[in-house]
């Protein structure tokens, strides 16, 4: 079985990226100008995206891999703001037939620890369709999330599935994610998503506030903004206050979380938010927060 994951992790190599022979900074500057129409410069960046690509390539602390584990990550954040703002777990598993369906709750979450987007989020065990979520799994388990857009710091992290409690805030239905975009230790942005599950087909919506809760006039490209909608948490300083401890010591990562009845609990963290792609509405925000962050006088 191990020798059969192996084969296809190479296959889903070959297959999905045959571009994987290209160097990164070279991979970076082609994928950059495709995305952008525009050069990246690596030597003087100034916009938020240039800078994205340059952390990439050259801040490679060992340290930063374990922070994406969506399990690893579990021990940092209890030692840094405490065990009762993680998202309780049920299990961790190499495997999608390892897991005890029928010791799990009627609701739950299900995702991959090692990479991002591979989730399913399940309503009712009842009329979970497992063969289907067992072909889903199954493909991302043996995908490496790092050959997409060249983020290394999902290159070796061991493949594995996580169940974690269905967490719902207020509404009942919704669970906001607060998004604090954080350069040198301080939180600068909040990008709040909402209302994800308000409709079918239509994307959920985001606001964009300062630490101060000032609605920014911001926005990434495609999606909706509501500025009347989402009322200043309460716990808004706590929140800043933990996303600094996460954030010391990173020249640049987003921390989310989600707030639960005034509560807050840890998301995850993301160094490279869309891959530094973002397409801020107005575009002048690409500069605007590349000038929040401070790169090393000299590139490593």
């Amino acid at each position: 079985m191990k020798i059969m994951r192996e084969i296809m992790k190479i296959i889903d190599v070959v297959v999905w990226h045959p571009f994987f022979m290209i160097p990164d900074d070279i991979f970076l500057k082609i994928k950059y100008y495709k995305k952008k129409r525009k050069k990246l410069d690596l030597k003087n960046p100034v916009l938020l995206s240039e800078k994205v690509q340059w952390l990439k390539l050259y801040d490679r602390n060992p340290n930063w891999p374990s922070l994406v584990d969506k399990y690893e990550v579990r021990k940092v954040v209890a030692e840094a703001i405490g065990e009762e703002h993680l998202i309780p777990i049920y299990g961790v598993w190499e495997t999608f037939d390892e897991i005890p369906f029928d010791k799990l709750p009627d609701r739950f979450v299900l995702k991959c620890t090692h990479d991002s987007g591979s989730i399913i989020i399940c309503k009712d065990k009842k009329t979970l369709n497992i063969a289907k979520a067992r072909r889903f799994f199954n493909r991302r388990l043996v995908h490496n999330y790092y050959w997409q857009r060249r983020e290394w710091v999902y290159k070796n992290i061991k493949p594995r599935i996580i169940a974690e409690k269905l967490m719902v805030d207020e509404s009942g239905i919704d669970l906001k994610d607060y998004k604090l975009y954080c350069f040198n230790g301080e939180p600068k942005i909040i990008n709040v998503i909402f209302d994800r599950f308000a409709k079918e087909n239509e994307k959920a919506k985001e606001n964009f506030y300062s630490p101060q809760w000032e609605c920014l006039p911001m926005a990434s490209a495609g999606h909706v903004s509501d500025p009347s909608a989402i009322e200043k948490p309460e716990c808004l300083g706590q929140m800043l206050d933990f996303a600094r401890k996460l954030a010391a010591g990173k020249i640049h990562v987003r921390v989310d979380f989600y707030i639960v009845h005034n509560h807050i609990y840890f998301g995850e963290f993301t160094f490279y938010s869309c891959g530094g792609y973002e397409c801020f509405e107005p575009p002048y925000w690409d500069k605007t927060l590349g000038d929040y962050m401070v790169l090393p006088k000299t590139t490593p």
